[in-house]
């Protein structure tokens, strides 16, 4: 009897080492909005590597900026086995639906860099309310005055209204004084450089080129709004915002061409993106995620638990900071810039 009871005892012990084992195998499913700004193979290459570093698995789907396909990828992602999932949300109340049925299933979500107004899931970005103030700010400094034209991002995005309202935090005494004029304001459907691009033009032409800067929302609008700039012989001469820092944006930046870049470094953000999406399926709750706030300014009010990282605005003047880092090359940084015209490039 006594054998047997060893046995038993011993085969509970195997039991119990594996399914440790098991549980240290967790399956992280991210599901991408799309990859057409340059930003996200850096955010998925930071999320991949935190991921093999924890033992962990990576799986993925590209929604190609379609809401109705990435409600169907994260149904996939789930039949796939994903413990938690990790969701750059192309139209967060579009795929409600199936943030619901993960939440009810007891998968965590992660809601990354954008707002998915859900209490039970988790939220991740930089503080994109600062990260509007950072372009205004930049933008202001170079034109004090004049007629500012917006170019929003995309409206099915929260993101797009957090910037806009610390851009209009920061310029709201000038506009009210008269000493600034928003003479154009328009969304960008799907963050999308072309869409940028021509409502930059609506705008020139409906002011007679008389357009003295512009606060573009990220990186892919500010190129859109530059090269409609270019066309017109404007490039250079109108401070242009951004985010991102996007290689492309950083050159133009260096060039002249574009005032500022907001760097959100990528490659925190996704590293700790992993981090919390394999402590969440691994059991942890949210209130002991490390650095963990409370967040309710979506336009819903929705009391949300979140990690916020820290922005920093990249110009000519500290173009530096992510050459230092090792974002980008010095090279790639200082392509064309004319001899000692900007110190980082010297």
């Amino acid at each position: 009897m006594k054998s047997v009871l060893k046995l038993m005892a011993g085969a509970a012990i195997i039991a119990s080492m594996h399914s440790a084992a098991v549980a240290k195998d967790l399956v992280i499913g991210v599901s991408w909005s799309n990859f057409q700004e340059e930003r996200w193979k850096t955010d998925e290459a930071a999320i991949k590597a935190a991921l093999e570093a924890s033992g962990d698995k990576y799986i993925s789907a590209d929604a190609q900026s379609s809401a109705a396909k990435q409600l169907t990828d994260i149904e996939s992602l789930i039949a796939q086995g994903a413990n938690a999932l990790i969701v750059l949300a192309q139209d967060s109340d579009a795929i409600a639906p199936a943030i619901e049925k993960a939440t009810a299933e007891g998968i965590p979500v992660v809601g990354y860099d954008r707002l998915i107004e859900n209490p039970d899931a988790f939220y991740i970005t930089f503080d994109n309310k600062e990260v509007g103030r950072m372009q205004a700010r930049e933008v202001f400094k170079v034109k004090p005055e004049g007629n500012f034209v917006f170019i929003k991002g995309s409206s099915s995005d929260p993101n797009a209204d957090f910037l806009f309202a610390g851009q209009m935090e920061v310029l709201k005494e000038a506009v009210d004084g008269g000493k600034v004029k928003n003479v154009g304001e328009a969304y960008t459907d799907g963050w999308k450089p072309e869409n940028a691009q021509k409502n930059m033009e609506q705008f020139l032409t409906a002011n007679d080129n008389k357009v003295d800067a512009v606060v573009a929302s990220n990186d892919g609008t500010a190129g859109g709004a530059i090269a409609a700039l270019s066309a017109q012989g404007l490039a250079g001469s109108v401070p242009v915002s951004g985010q991102d820092g996007d290689h492309a944006a950083l050159n133009r930046v260096a060039l002249g061409t574009q005032t500022v870049s907001v760097w959100k470094d990528a490659r925190e953000l996704g590293k700790k993106a992993a981090e919390i999406a394999a402590a969440l399926a691994g059991g942890k709750t949210m209130d002991e995620i490390e650095g963990v706030q409370t967040f309710n300014g979506g336009p819903k009010g929705v009391e949300m638990k979140s990690v916020f990282l820290a922005p920093m605005p990249i110009t000519k003047d500290n173009l530096n900071a992510v050459i230092d880092a090792g974002w980008i090359s010095k090279e790639a940084a200082c392509q064309g810039v004319p001899a000692g015209s900007v110190a980082a490039c010297n």
